[in-house]
């Protein structure tokens, strides 16, 4: 028993047309233009930036040199842990002067990040040698890694930070 197709009953003649119409309009679609521009494009396309990001160059740091870049006069909001020195600016309402984590911008936050604690005494004078971090127990050094995985897919690796020795 088999399944003929018959154009004789109306249903089958109108789902051919039909069909045989979409065709016809996927291959050749039409060509008329619109009316009028569509107004969000008279002024450019909107997802053109207005202006370029300013570049950043990877560099190194040292406890001196990154201290400006603590986010109080509005620009750059910098901050390293374990070496790593990342550009944290588009977080500025977390590490900029007035955010839960300010005390890091423009420092070495690895003992904070590794210990949870954003106290001021997780912080190395800038005048001193940087922390060794030789007293943290393996949980505390694999919750800092996590911190570096954690910043290393959301924000820009700027520099390196090295001992102001050593420059």
């Amino acid at each position: 028993m088999g399944l003929t197709f018959d154009l004789g009953t109306p249903v089958n003649t109108a789902l051919f047309l039909y069909i045989l119409y979409s065709v016809q309009r996927i291959i050749i679609p039409p060509t008329s233009k619109p009316a009028t521009t569509p107004h969000e494009f008279k002024q450019g396309y909107s997802w053109k930036p207005k202006s370029h990001p300013p570049t950043v160059m990877f560099r190194t740091y040292t406890p001196k040199t990154l201290a400006p870049f603590n986010g109080l006069d509005g620009g750059r909001i910098l901050l390293a842990i374990n070496g790593t020195v990342f550009d944290v600016t588009a977080g500025r309402n977390f590490y900029g002067p007035n955010g839960m984590y300010g005390n890091f911008a423009g420092r070495d936050a690895s003992r904070g990040m590794a210990k949870q604690s954003f106290d001021l005494d997780m912080l190395t004078p800038i005048d001193q040698p940087l922390d060794d971090l030789s007293d943290l127990r393996q949980d505390e050094i694999d919750n800092m890694k996590g911190w570096i995985d954690h910043f290393s897919n959301k924000y820009i690796v700027c520099g390196k930070l090295v001992n102001n020795d050593d420059i």
